[in-house]
């Protein structure tokens, strides 16, 4: 995925968090926490002797400095990552304005950390992975959180790997003012569960942003956010929806499927609901809720 040339994006979207706010994985109110997913594996891979919070060294530290990721060339978010998270919330911002002004809400905010951090959510540390907490409407992450999802679980990576994560839990965002959040019950599991119709609906959501994203033009400059995605660069983002499937990482932490568990939704469904939005780019397309099958 490559940023136009000619692109540029202002600073302080982003807040950067280096100092130890909290300690823990708790996170009641969050959601989309893919990193919890891949965490949990890993743990069970490993005999249950590994401390979660190790993994991508939260659960403490010294204090750092904080502060917001500054402004960014499009050949800077080409190739540093959180200059890649900057850009590419911005398009986010101004694909899904239109359908935040018809909520009355704002863009939600974003903060990536390391070691820890304290949400309205709770306590989170690094480990807590990439999640979206409704109770302060901020998307939360430790951009090493990539490095790991290649590593442990065979992800291809790339830059809109990356990028459809994002769009996920800005996709969260989008149904927490829209309504979503309040009409579903989100505690429960199952293959059918509300829990992972949000989960998909969101997928679809990333799948819609990432099929208009070439033809969104910034409002600042006039030059269109990306290139068109190749078909290598669409497949980085179907791999990264399939590593994140249900069904792969039970099967990756050694045990067997079993979908009244699942909270997310299987690897072939999180692929074809991203896709679907892709190819639909339309609200009605994604209404998850509305399927009668997943």
């Amino acid at each position: 995925m490559t940023f136009q040339e000619g692109g540029s994006f202002g600073g302080g979207r982003v807040q950067s968090r280096r100092s130890a706010g909290g300690r823990g994985m708790a996170i009641g109110g969050g959601v989309g926490g893919l990193g919890l997913l891949v965490i949990l594996a890993i743990t069970l891979l490993s005999g249950g002797n590994v401390d979660p919070g190790a993994l991508l060294g939260g659960g403490g530290g010294e204090p750092g400095q904080d502060g917001t990721v500054g402004a960014c060339t499009a050949e800077q978010a080409n190739t540093d990552r959180a200059c890649r998270l900057s850009a590419t919330l911005d398009s986010l911002d101004t694909y899904w304005t239109p359908t935040l002004r018809k909520a009355d809400a704002n863009i939600p905010e974003a903060v990536e950390f390391t070691s820890a951090v304290r949400t309205a959510c709770g306590d989170a540390s690094s480990s807590s992975g990439p999640f979206y907490c409704p109770g302060d409407r901020t998307i939360y992450l430790d951009l090493g959180f990539f490095d790991l999802l290649t590593s442990q679980f065979g992800a291809k990576g790339g830059p809109l790997a990356e990028m459809y994560v994002y769009a996920h839990e800005y996709g969260h965002h989008v149904q927490n003012v829209t309504g979503v959040f309040d009409s579903s019950d989100r505690r429960g599991s199952g293959a059918g569960s509300d829990s992972v119709r949000v989960e998909l609906q969101a997928d679809c959501y990333a799948g819609m942003w990432a099929g208009n994203a070439a033809t969104t033009e910034d409002p600042d400059t006039g030059v269109t956010y990306l290139k068109p995605i190749t078909a290598d660069e669409l497949a980085q983002a179907i791999d990264a929806a399939a590593a994140v499937g249900d069904d792969h990482i039970q099967q990756q932490s050694g045990g067997g499927v079993n979908p009244d568990s699942w909270t997310h939704g299987s690897s072939e469904q999180r692929q074809r609901w991203f896709t679907t939005g892709y190819q639909q780019r339309d609200l009605a397309a994604c209404d998850t809720f509305a399927a009668d099958t997943l």
